[in-house]
């Protein structure tokens, strides 16, 4: 059933307040320091909101996906970077869906308490990209478990995190009739590997991200962590995209929303040559222009999450809201900055971080030149261009 709206504000009001407990001067040491907010995330695993979508009788809240693309816009919308906590949220897409009762009553639990954390999403590789079905991490049954070998990289939290799903070939391409056959999912104990088969290599970027690589050498996954049927896993990790990218897109509204009202204020209240430069429409339209492209983009957000919820076919708008989030909160971000001038550029303004910060989300999940061609493929019938 969906959120009433009213629930929506309640949900809204309560990431609010609890994300107003962290200043802005908390953000700015965290992303200065290239530390995890470790506080923050124990202050949302604390409350509950970051087992928002786990059902209640696994310990969560059972809310919609609509419930979690609110609370990720509110946490972007306060100024704070849901980007270190929010693989707990959309990595459910594959585990509600297809993961057994066993592996459910064994982790979900753990998960709501906040006992277990599921920060890890293992699927991208150097070699492949975001051509998923290249990868080349293979894993082989051997009795009761399965042995992997391969590489990953930027898998995000994977030092953050207890468990990770990854994503294996089990059947090699050139055995599979179609290249998105023949890949599998499992859910890894990282803890328990670490250092045994598995290591972890910090990547430094541009923003505070806590991106890794990670080296799989004959790491021994139990079979009964495999998620589902072996072969079927692209099929299971689209769901758990799906959700990424819809999430993705609320966190990029939530953005947009404090680039436009940081803009509004300040051109409210900076004056030169004795007047208010939002006086001027050289400033007014950029910020107008920002406010209709959020709007419309948040409407795809909205429209994906409800398909979702439903049960129906989310491919396509859920691309498009991606996209459409991403677009707008890049240009919220630079038409703030173009505002402030050369104050945007001082650190105690905080937009430099949040333009940072919100300048990843056109390149990942999934960059903006495969949204356009997979609407061009699946949505307009044209030829494949790749």
């Amino acid at each position: 059933m969906p959120v009433r709206e009213h629930d929506l504000g309640e949900v809204r009001d309560a990431v609010a307040k609890l994300c107003a407990t962290f200043p802005m001067d908390y953000w700015r040491a965290t992303d200065r320091e290239r530390r995890y907010p470790a506080e923050f995330v124990r202050a949302l695993t604390e409350a509950g909101w970051l087992s928002c979508l786990i059902p209640e009788e696994y310990g969560g809240a059972g809310l919609p996906l609509a419930a979690a693309a609110a609370i990720l816009e509110e946490i972007q919308k306060s100024g704070a970077n849901g980007a270190a906590c929010h693989a707990q949220i959309y990595t459910m897409g594959t585990v509600l869906r297809h993961c057994n009762e066993a592996q459910k009553r064994k982790y979900l639990p753990e998960i709501a308490k906040g006992e277990l954390r599921l920060q890890a999403f293992g699927i991208t590789e150097p070699s492949a990209g975001t051509d998923t079905s290249s990868i080349r991490t293979a894993a082989v049954r051997k009795g009761d478990c399965y042995v992997v070998n391969g590489q990953k990289v930027w898998t995000s939290r994977a030092e953050h995190s207890d468990l990770m799903l990854l994503l294996a070939r089990t059947t090699p391409r050139e055995a599979v009739q179609k290249k998105t056959e023949g890949l599998s999912v499992f859910i890894v104990d990282m803890k328990a590997a670490l250092n045994k088969g598995l290591s972890i290599r910090p990547i430094r970027t541009m923003i505070n991200h806590a991106t890794t690589e990670i080296f799989i050498d004959n790491l021994e996954v139990p079979a009964e962590n495999l998620v589902g049927e072996e072969g079927n896993g692209f099929r299971y990790v689209l769901d758990g995209m799906n959700a990424e990218r819809i999430l993705i897109g609320a966190e990029c509204i939530g953005d947009a929303r404090w680039f436009l009202a940081k803009a509004t204020a300040y051109a409210n209240e900076r004056k030169v040559f004795g007047r208010p430069i939002g006086q001027n429409q050289g400033v007014q339209f950029p910020i107008a222009r920002a406010y209709m492209a959020t709007e419309a983009a948040a409407l795809m957000v909205e429209r994906a999450a409800a398909l979702y919820d439903a049960g129906r076919p989310c491919g396509p708008e859920a691309n498009m809201a991606k996209q459409l989030a991403a677009e707008a909160s890049w240009q919220a971000g630079d038409m703030c900055l173009q505002t402030h001038g050369g104050f945007g550029f001082a650190e105690e303004y905080d937009i430099e971080r949040k333009f940072r910060e919100t300048r990843l989300y056109q390149i990942a999940p999934i960059s903006t030149n495969l949204v356009l061609c997979y609407i061009a493929e699946h949505v307009l019938h044209l030829p494949r261009s790749y």
